[in-house]
């Protein structure tokens, strides 16, 4: 999965084809929307859209990745114009394609806590990830 946060970075988008099956289902549940196919997928990374203008990507940084058979689960952060996204992704990969996903994104901060549960947490970092 290294490969393909690397070549999304690149926005090489024949790269992350090669990795892709050509009938991935990618689910987003916090947008409500599910990508079925690669040249979907691809045209949604790749801004092709007729109403989109180029998005300014920082780089990807892979906070994570496990692995344990055909699933794959990542955690990276994106920067992006004026925002910094994070992404658990949850992959299922077969023969060296990403067969299926779903992937949670958000931004740190954009839901805030409520105040009811001041006293029992405490703030956490938006650099700092857990181990």
């Amino acid at each position: 999965m290294a490969r393909l946060w690397e070549r999304i970075e690149a926005r090489d988008w024949h790269g992350v084809a090669r990795l892709v099956a050509e009938d991935a289902v990618i689910e987003w549940p916090v947008s409500g929307e599910r990508i079925v196919g690669r040249a979907n997928f691809i045209a949604v990374l790749s801004d092709e859209g007729p109403d989109t203008e180029e998005r300014s990507i920082g780089g990807v940084e892979v906070l994570r990745i496990l692995a344990d058979g055909d699933l794959v689960v990542t955690e990276v952060e994106i920067p992006e114009d004026h925002v910094l996204y994070r992404a658990v992704s949850l992959w299922t990969v077969r023969d060296g394609e990403v067969v299926a996903a779903r992937e949670y994104w958000t931004s740190p901060g954009q839901d805030p806590a409520p105040r009811w549960r001041a006293g029992y947490v405490e703030p956490l970092a938006v650099d700092r990830v857990a181990d």
